[in-house]
Parts: structure tokens; C-alpha cells; sequence
């Protein structure tokens, strides 16, 4: 998947995208990461397993994905190392847009 196509699920607030995971293959732990969008929340995006101690939350896809909070690094400046692993908690060779519908 390209970045711009998650990044515009986010940032569209589509549907289903809550517990988001993925992984970056360089890193030799393996660490599955998070993200998520909670619309009920003042700031409803949301990153965990960074380098913030429980996670950090945004007001913005943006915000979210351009966060230093991954070795100092972004999930924009780190995309080529970014494995998906689910969307929305759907595993992603199962994965379909038509899955995130625009939430309403």
C-alpha cells in the first residue's frame, strides 16, 4: 500500500481504520505498532507502542503521521520500512477499501 493511500483513509476519518497495525521491517524485535482513529475523542488519533510511555494521541492525520515518536522518526519518514499488518483489525491480505467506507 503507498502512504498516501493510508494517509488518506486517516485523514478522511474513514470507518474501520481503529487498531491499525503494522511493523518496521527494520527493526530486528519485530514490534507490532498502532494506530487509530476514535472520532468520539477530542483527539481522536492515536499512536502506541512509540516512544512515548502509553502512546501518544492527536488532533489530526497529519499530526499523527508526520510525529517524531518512532526513533525520532515519522511514520511519513519511515514508510519504506512500514509493513501493514491489519487495517482496522481486518488482516491485510484480506483488506479491502470498500472495508472503510466515509463514516457518516
Amino acid at each position: 500500500m503507498e502512504y498516501e493511500t493510508l494517509y488518506k483513509l486517516f485523514d478522511e476519518k474513514r470507518a474501520n481504520i481503529n487498531d491499525t497495525s503494522f511493523r518496521f521491517r527494520s527493526d530486528p524485535e519485530g514490534i507490532e505498532r498502532f494506530m487509530g482513529f476514535q472520532p468520539q475523542k477530542e483527539s481522536p488519533y492515536w499512536l502506541g507502542y512509540c516512544d512515548v510511555e502509553g502512546g501518544c494521541n492527536f488532533k489530526t492525520a497529519a499530526e499523527m503521521f508526520e510525529a517524531p515518536v518512532f526513533g525520532g522518526r515519522s511514520v511519513k519518514d519511515r514508510w519504506d520500512e512500514v509493513e501493514l499488518i491489519t487495517i482496522g483489525a481486518i488482516n491485510i491480505d484480506e483488506w479491502s477499501p470498500d472495508l472503510c467506507p466515509p463514516d457518516n
